[in-house]
């Protein structure tokens, strides 16, 4: 793709709007903490106060999980196999999202006071199992960040010729400016913010493409440049090679791959813990159900819009590889996208898809950041170097990680660059690498019976399970084990089932040979960090210690490996149990709702078109497009204007504060 925008337009927007953006952030952040009265402890900096909104933690959830893929490989499955890739790609990664809703609020049951998933990992198991996931959710958070950088450096590189080590390591820099002075809660207002930007984006593609574009201008025209691009480049393993069926073979198999991959991006990744960890617990459940759903309309609706767009416009002379289709490289590293936006708007196409990877980017790294900065500090630092640390000590650790990790994502971006290492085929692969980690992860919340042994057993044995199968499928189907092979849809399927069914055979199988009798008192007791010195994870300084055998009796004799000593909730937590009754109701409806969702979007609703081989006619294919853009519509409401209607008693008083700061200040100026 030749670039289409100047280098300096590149620097401008990476460097120059970055920087900007985080002054932006600090600039709130700050006033935030002038009006509205916030005190800069280690608890607000990583938990922004527990006490978040629903629409608030619904935009933040939609922001973490907007990738660079989410809106560049949505594209290139939309692409390659038609109207189902937007459909798999959307329906395969929103699940997750609705299901750790069961987590999420389970969590606020079970450890209201935890900074990160792995801090009940080492109350319950040990540190043995500590270690164990410890690695998985690192590895999680750094394949995460690769591909941020990866897929936004390649399109930053692809529009302006900007130099891509530079773009690797430019674009987090913004991010980690504001993420050090705001932590949790700065990213929480760059996210809203980040949300809003994607979503007038997304609607702003769209309205343009199926209502005043010049070469489309409806979903009519649409469909019938489909139908004569079906009759050009048939795709394989589609009902008459059509892009206009849902019965699509690589189109399912890409969702099974999507959906196995993203349990593990989700489950394991910190970052949707604490959002968890910072809403308030009657928010938690409602957050995560419309986050997912808001969630689902970004990569469904923009890519059957730019995606789609792709297919329909390729053979215009205004398509930018014109006269040649997009090579399989050009679509794996994500250009699918941008070279239709180009093609729709010009540079005015161009500059929106920047400013919308931009956004994907800095939102969903911001997260990793402070996810990292969290396990780090908690789960490194204070648990194994210094135990009596300070509130203050650790806001100074995740300081240094902050600024640590973000050079190390993009030192690593460019390792993987340089090695042939592109977004489609780490998007893939994820899976197989951390999914084996998923089940052990949500049984050690929802599971009593999961025993330390399975809790250890199950992660390894399935991500040895997973690269087995992934390489000998790869021998098997291409009779060589190179970086082609591997990343064919065969191998990545095989290992990413193997990954996923693996870790949970032998969590299930392990457990019931000997079960556990896990009650969850000792996760309960876990307090608050204070900015006085204090002891491990759970224990207190004052002269109300007591050890743990007192608070978990027959518990501790059943697993010994629990060495974290707990104190009573003395200023933290306090178990009230016509409040745990409530968040129970709570669990409960996340539960029916979550699962009845997952089963309209994975079975109910795709699979019948698939296996009834309908081809859409052009009144179909029409109400299709209307259902995605009302869909991205309701979605904006919901986590863009909602947060503010929920915020609006802050906002006043933020503006009051101003006003009356001003005020008193023109004042004193005049006497």
């Amino acid at each position: 793709m030749v670039a289409i925008l100047s280098e300096g337009f590149g620097y401008g927007i990476v460097l120059g709007f970055g920087l900007v953006f985080a002054a932006l952030m600090t600039l709130i952040t700050t006033i935030q903490k002038r009006f509205l009265n916030e005190r800069v402890t280690s608890e607000e900096y990583m938990a922004a106060g527990r006490n978040v909104k629903t629409g608030l933690v619904a935009s933040a959830v939609v922001s973490s999980w907007t990738w660079a893929a989410t809106l560049l490989q949505s594209s290139s499955v939309a692409y390659k196999y038609g109207i189902s890739g937007p459909f798999w790609y959307a329906s395969g990664a929103c699940v997750q999202v609705l299901l750790f809703s069961v987590l999420a609020i389970e969590l606020k049951r079970k450890c209201p006071n935890a900074h990160t998933f792995l801090e009940i990992i080492s109350i319950r198991y040990g540190p043995k199992a500590h270690y164990v996931f410890l690695f998985f959710g690192l590895l999680t958070n750094i394949i995460v960040s690769a591909m941020l950088l990866l897929g936004g450096s390649a399109v930053v590189t692809a529009l302006t010729g900007m130099n891509t080590i530079a773009a690797c390591f430019l674009l987090p820099l913004g991010v980690i400016i504001y993420t050090l002075f705001g932590g949790l809660k700065a990213t929480f207002i760059a996210d809203y913010t980040h949300t809003v930007v994607i979503m007038i984006i997304v609607l702003l593609f769209s309205f343009t493409a199926y209502t005043t574009s010049d070469l489309i201008g409806s979903p009519g025209k649409m469909f019938e440049l489909l139908q004569a691009a079906s009759t050009l480049h048939p795709v394989s393993g589609n009902h008459e090679g059509s892009y206009l069926t849902m019965s699509s073979s690589q189109g399912l198999m890409f969702g099974i791959i999507n959906l196995c991959s993203n349990f593990g991006t989700v489950f394991i990744d910190n970052a949707y813990w604490q959002r968890a960890i910072a809403s308030s617990p009657h928010s938690t459940v409602k957050a995560y159900l419309i986050g997912g759903l808001s969630w689902f309309a970004i990569p469904f609706t923009l890519a059957t819009t730019l995606g789609i767009s792709a297919v329909a416009l390729e053979s215009n002379p205004r398509f930018p590889t014109f006269p040649l289709r997009l090579s399989a490289s050009d679509v794996s590293a994500g250009l699918v996208a941008p070279n239709a936006a180009v093609a729709l708007l010009g540079h005015g196409g161009a500059v929106a898809v920047l400013l919308l990877v931009f956004m994907a980017v800095t939102s969903a790294a911001s997260a990793e950041l402070i996810a990292v900065s969290s396990v780090c500090t908690f789960d490194i630092y204070r648990t194994y170097i210094n135990p009596m640390a300070t509130g203050k000590q650790l806001i100074r650790v995740s300081h240094s990680v902050v600024g640590g990790f973000g050079l190390m994502m993009g030192v690593l971006a460019v390792i993987l660059k340089e090695v042939g290492i592109d977004l489609g085929y780490l998007y893939s692969l994820m899976g197989v690498l951390i999914s084996s980690a998923v089940v052990p992860v949500t049984f050690s919340l929802l599971w009593k019976k999961q025993s330390l042994q399975a809790a250890i057993a199950a992660p390894i044995g399935g991500l040895c399970i997973s690269i087995t199968a992934w390489l000998v499928c790869a021998k098997l189907y291409s009779g060589e084990i190179t970086l082609t092979s591997t990343g064919t849809d065969q191998a990545m399927l095989a290992g990413n089932l193997g990954a996923l069914l693996g870790g949970g055979t032998i969590s299930v199988v392990l457990s019931l040979l000997k079960p556990d009798n896990y009650t969850f008192e000792a996760t309960r007791s876990l307090k608050q960090v204070t900015d006085d010195a204090v002891g491990t994870p759970g224990s207190n300084n004052s002269s109300e210690d007591f050890s743990s055998e007192d608070i978990m009796g027959d518990e501790k004799k059943t697993n010994t490996a629990a060495k974290v000593e707990i104190t009573k909730p003395v200023g933290g937590w306090k178990f009230d149990a016509e409040e745990d009754a409530k968040l129970a109701k709570a669990s409960r409806f996340a539960r029916w709702s979550s699962g009845v969702l997952t089963v309209i979007l994975i079975l109910l609703w795709p699979l019948p078109m698939f296996f009834s081989k309908y081809v859409f006619t052009r009144g179909f294919y029409t109400g299709w497009v209307i259902m995605s853009i009302v869909w991205a519509i309701f979605s904006t409401i919901a986590v863009t204007i909602y947060p503010i209607w929920e915020s609006r008693r802050a906002i006043k008083d933020v503006f009051g504060g101003m006003y009356r700061a001003a005020t008193r200040r023109a004042s004193t100026t005049a006497v």
